[in-house]
């Protein structure tokens, strides 16, 4: 009975996030005819009102983000076209992330880097997760399966603490970039502002539950291979 309770109590904290941050996005997705301009436009005029030279505004199928090695802010036909208060939080929060990389912010440069490392040490630790069995079956040698043991966990390591950093990263480009920028440009109410702070801690908790979700599945596999 308690091992179920556990395990509903962690599907909550990591599910959770994920259905709320849907509900609130869809909430503020109405169009508000009295804002001046699009997220998209939103977004340009802030690019050029902080002089993030080389950096454009694409749309894009992929979910909004803002690609550091092509200096592009990329959002989503619905926030990019949309006059809606979520489309306008959400281009605000992607401009932080250039202003970010503009200023030189230590830990957005330091997820980059740790991103470029976790790519390979990911693919690496796949390799070593599906050899494993075979290798200890075949080459009896508890040496090299203890070693290729290790290279897995420590690719999921890698994994893990990116999601960690992440979080840092997407609070200060939500709080202490996007919601200022709005609040001091008047570019939203007073009123509009406590919803879109609402919009901008929802999306933030999805990186929460992201970094439960790789500590889980760093468990999982730990049990597993350990078997």
């Amino acid at each position: 009975m308690l091992i179920a309770i556990g395990i509903i109590l962690v599907l909550a904290i990591i599910f959770g996030p994920q259905y709320w941050v849907k509900h609130v996005l869809k909430k503020y997705s109405q169009n508000q005819e009295h804002f001046p301009g699009t997220g998209g436009e939103l977004a340009q005029h802030l690019i050029e009102k902080y002089q993030l030279h080389g950096v454009k505004v694409e749309k894009t199928e992929v979910g909004d983000h803002y690609d550091p090695i092509d200096k592009v802010v990329r959002l989503s036909h619905d926030y990019y076209d949309g006059k809606s208060l979520t489309a306008i939080a959400v281009a605000a929060h992607e401009v932080g992330h250039a202003i970010q990389h503009n200023n030189g912010y230590l830990p957005f440069e330091l997820r980059q880097r740790i991103v470029s490392i976790a790519i390979g040490a990911e693919k690496l630790g796949a390799i070593a997760m599906i050899a494993l069995p075979f290798v200890s079956m075949l080459a009896r040698s508890p040496h090299l399966a203890m070693i290729m043991f290790f290279v897995a966990i420590a690719s999921m390591l890698i994994g893990t603490l990116v999601h960690f950093i992440t979080l840092p990263v997407e609070w200060d480009a939500s709080f202490k970039r996007a919601l200022p920028i709005l609040k001091e440009g008047e570019y939203i109410s007073d009123r509009e502002i406590k919803y879109a702070d609402k919009i901008l801690t929802a999306a933030a908790l999805t990186y929460v539950s992201g970094s439960l979700a790789s500590l889980l599945n760093m468990g999982r596999w730990i049990a597993i291979l350990r078997r």
